[in-house]
């Protein structure tokens, strides 16, 4: 079959790497896609938010299933678009309709669905500016830290995590007053929740899911998780701390209370979900939704699945993923994320890459890539992601550094310290 993969990044190579190894795949089109990409399937130079676009591309190279890679597609309803369309009505679309896509384009609407289906989640409150003086009131009743989130999308930037009662009012002023424009025209204020974050993903048709491999990842740009936030510095998968009692919970406490909740409220949910989820004292807690898979985890959790992946998205698609199982590597698969420098904040680009062709034992995934001449060059603040599969977390780590050591770029940067933690 024919199939088009959306998107540009690290996710969307490792999507891509998984598909083309079916035998179900004929000929595999990457939007926009990157250097990665380009090696093993098709790039085509679309822009994934112009719908027409999307559509005169489908029809004209015959294509039976698209994989949607990032959020902002899915929030802005492409799913929505092309199912209005008759020319499209045999098409598989993995990625939830625009209202289903409001669990993770409005924080709101999420908490919402959680209080509604009893989901446990942090105490909250939902700031705009005709409620501020309530809103500072519930942050007088927390106890510090103050966790400050816009409701709509701001590019993972949108999370403020504030010691000071004081400046926690002040931030909540300035996002209600346009710090991350639209996203934080409203703000939910949360109960900071401690213990270990991982992140859980479901592929679903709606009404049955099949589990994926769980990860952690790794946020912040400085070893010893310091620094600035970012997209994610690296992942690992499984994780050690996520116990079969744990998985348990999850299952009965969260995965299948929002399976059942996107049932009743009739959401037209074909595709991902992304549980970002919070290990307080063996009790899981969800800190958000996604709509879609996570970058870089990703990396990690795809090399892990031994099932035919692209079997199991159209059995998604076609809405019979209750007779699907799904086969799942023992190994451990450490993803490294190696950015440019600067990232998150100011970077440069179009620095030369050299030495991806020597890694032999590890995968590389492109995600800030790109081709100029017969040169790679990098094209974005996470460049690439080195992943390693191995018996144990000590051995895919040293396996994945040991494969950076032999690429380079200008001022490229690389956490030292990555799976450190869960040995």
């Amino acid at each position: 079959m024919n199939i088009l993969v959306l998107g540009s990044g690290g996710r969307e190579h490792a999507l891509t790497y998984k598909i083309v190894q079916s035998k179900l795949a004929k000929k595999v089109f990457v939007a926009p896609g990157n250097a990665g990409t380009n090696k093993i399937a098709k790039n085509i130079n679309l822009n994934p938010l112009n719908f027409e676009e999307v559509s005169s591309f489908i029809e004209n190279n015959k294509v039976e299933l698209l994989v949607v890679g990032p959020e902002a597609p899915l929030v802005a309803g492409i799913t929505d678009f092309l199912k209005s369309l008759d020319k499209h009505k045999n098409l598989l679309i993995i990625g939830p309709s625009k209202e289903a896509a409001m669990l993770e384009g409005s924080k709101d609407f999420a908490k919402a669905f959680m209080q509604k289906y009893n989901i446990p989640t942090a105490a909250h409150f939902s700031a705009n500016k005709e409620n501020l003086a309530q809103a500072i009131n519930f942050l007088k009743t927390l106890k510090p830290p103050y966790v400050l989130k816009a409701d709509g999308l701001a590019a993972g930037k949108g999370v403020l995590i504030i010691n000071e009662l004081s400046e926690a009012i002040s931030e909540l002023e300035n996002m209600l007053n346009g710090k991350f424009g639209q996203a934080s025209s409203k703000v939910v204020i949360e109960e900071f929740l401690k213990g270990i974050e991982c992140s859980v993903f479901v592929l679903t048709d709606g009404k049955s899911y099949v589990i994926l491999p769980e990860a952690k990842d790794y946020k912040r740009i400085g070893d010893g998780d310091t620094g600035l936030n970012t997209g994610g510095m690296g992942a690992v998968s499984p994780v050690p701390f996520y116990t079969k009692e744990f998985a348990q919970k999850v299952k009965n406490q969260i995965i299948t209370p929002t399976v059942n909740g996107i049932k009743n409220e009739n959401f037209d949910y074909c595709g991902f979900i992304f549980f970002g989820l919070m290990n307080v004292d063996g009790n899981p807690y969800v800190i958000e939704y996604n709509v879609r898979m996570g970058d870089p985890e990703t990396e990690a959790v795809l090399p892990r699945i031994n099932s035919d992946f692209l079997t199991l998205l159209v059995n998604a698609g076609n809405k019979n993923l209750s007779k699907t199982k799904i086969e799942i590597s023992e190994q451990v698969a450490v993803s490294i994320v190696v950015a440019s420098g600067g990232y998150p904040e100011d970077y440069e680009k179009d620095k030369l890459i050299t030495g991806i062709e020597l890694v032999s034992e590890s995968i590389v995934f492109h995600a800030g890539t790109k081709l100029n001449g017969n040169n790679i060059v990098s094209s974005g603040g996470r460049v690439l992601a080195v992943t390693s599969l191995a018996k144990t977390i000590q051995d895919a780590v040293a396996k994945s550094y040991k494969s950076i050591d032999k690429i380079h770029f200008d001022k490229m940067n690389f956490r030292k310290d990555i799976g450190q933690d869960l040995k």
